[in-house]
């Protein structure tokens, strides 16, 4: 999809729909999907350098088989604060080193030969856990029953009578282990099965010790064609990785992909005693609207997390609210902060691009929905700081690049009927927008840019080139009353 800001003076090469957004001509719409976010995560079951879907707490258990984190994995934690933030569709990026490895064990006949292969099914210490059994089946005579264990949970059970046909039955269930052939071109007809008891598959290597900045770098790469609406990260505070994904999505917000990113920092940081200068000056760091910096950590159930750890939780909250929402106030199902900020370092919070939870007295919520952006550029605006300003301004972005391209780019004539077609059907989108309530009744304008067309242009356009004219006022929501009581 070809799209992002266009200058004059450096018009893009490629055909494709390119808007720039300025304060006095903002729109927005709320018919795209804008739930997805992505996660990289170490774990050790699961795909590897591909992408998983994670819709709810049950889909973690089922593809990545288990609920805990242990020796250095990331995903049950990243994972489960971004499904308790509200995120509609969870993309779980599984990193690995070149040390991951499947764990396996030989089957051998009766005379101590080799024969077949099981492998589990993907690379991890998960796998080492495997412990397989066979012996003549007591429902059917001659035939044979391999029983897969994880510890002592049964997890499977395999009927055959040959190798062959294990062979076939395991790779046709295609779930925990794989079989194949053992090295030497073994017979696979007999039915010379030996016994055993309890073996465990061994050599299983999670793949996570190794992971290096380079790893996530070379994610980005991946996402470039990637379709997703939010980033965060798996934890990581790392400078050098959090600069690189910030100038990433900078780049990739100029280019038309619509995304943002959210991080934080470590849990020394979150209480230092400098706290506040330590996350004002990320933020300095980032100061672009599509990133999101988070200033806090939080407690719940007596545990602490960084407000890197929180980072899938505010992803999962964005992603997962309607356009007409608002982060600000959001309540949040966590039972303290790790630092509680003052009424003064909270005000420096939002006029530092800083994400903030606070404790309230009586529950923990969200400060206000505000990004890294601090120092406004050419055409920007103060809704340029606000979440959902951002959100509305993407999605009216994304969903009419993907308008033009499937109906009008390479379509329709450049004529004057050809354009009036084209405004036609934005306005049609407007209005759509103004019925959900994103913009106001009545303040949205699309015209033909009077610099580039009509009596009074000053530039001629090329014969494939239209430039269309938008305004429209984007509603908020409240988040400041001022009220005089009066009393007589």
């Amino acid at each position: 999809m070809a799209g992002g800001a266009w200058e004059a003076t450096n018009l893009p090469k490629l055909p494709g729909f390119y808007m720039n957004f300025k304060s006095a001509g903002l729109a927005a719409i709320e018919t795209g999907d804008r739930g997805t976010v992505v996660l990289p995560i170490k774990a050790h079951w699961g795909k590897t350098n591909s992408f998983t879907t994670i819709v709810t707490e049950s889909d973690i258990l089922n593809e990545f088989g288990s609920l805990e984190d242990t020796n250095g994995s990331t995903f049950y934690k990243t994972l489960k604060m971004c499904t308790l933030g509200g995120a509609k569709k969870i993309l779980a990026y599984r990193l690995v080193d070149s040390t991951a490895k499947e764990a396996s064990l030989n089957l051998q006949n009766e005379t101590d030969t080799d024969v077949v292969k099981i492998t589990a099914k993907y690379v991890g210490e998960r796998g080492n856990n495997f412990k397989l059994t066979i012996a003549p089946s007591l429902a059917n005579e001659g035939t044979f029953d391999m029983k897969l264990y994880e510890n002592t949970a049964l997890l499977y059970t395999y009927s055959f009578a040959t190798w062959e046909e294990l062979i076939d039955t395991v790779n046709t269930a295609n779930v925990y282990i794989l079989a194949s052939k053992a090295e030497g071109s073994p017979d696979i007809s007999g039915k010379d099965i030996k016994n055993i008891t309890s073996q465990a598959l061994t050599g299983g290597n999670s793949g996570i010790t190794g992971i290096s900045n380079t790893d996530y770098i070379k994610l980005l790469d991946v996402l470039e064609t990637q379709e997703f609406n939010i980033l965060s990260l798996d934890g990581v505070t790392d400078e050098a990785i959090q600069t690189s994904i910030a100038s990433w999505v900078t780049r990739m917000r100029a280019q038309g992909k619509k995304i943002m990113c959210v991080m934080g920092g470590s849990s020394e940081d979150d209480v230092a005693d400098d706290a506040v200068e330590k996350v004002v000056q990320r933020s300095a760091g980032f100061n672009h609207e599509g990133v999101i910096n988070i200033g806090t950590g939080v407690i719940l159930d007596d545990v602490k997390y960084s407000s890197a750890d929180l980072a899938p939780y505010v992803a999962g909250l964005i992603a997962g609210q309607k356009m007409t929402e608002s982060t600000t106030y959001a309540v949040t199902p966590f039972d303290d902060v790790t630092r509680r900020w003052t009424r003064s370092e909270q005000e420096t919070a939002v006029t530092n691009g800083v994400f903030l939870f606070i404790h309230d007295g009586r529950i923990v919520k969200v400060l206000q929905g505000i990004n890294s952006l601090i120092t406004l550029r050419q055409d920007q605006n103060n809704a340029f700081k606000k979440i959902r300003s951002i959100r509305t301004m993407d999605a009216i972005d994304t969903d009419l690049q993907q308008t033009a391209e499937d109906n009008y780019i390479g379509k329709i004539n450049n004529t004057t009927e050809g354009q009036l077609a084209l405004i036609g059907a934005c306005k049609q989108y407007m209005e759509v927008c103004a019925q959900g309530g994103i913009i106001e009744q009545g303040t949205y304008t699309v015209e033909l840019n009077p610099t580039y067309h009509g009596d009074n242009a000053t530039i001629k356009p090329e014969p494939d080139q239209v430039y269309l004219k938008w305004s429209a006022h984007i509603t908020d929501v409240i988040e400041k009353i001022f009220s005089d009581f009066i009393c007589e």
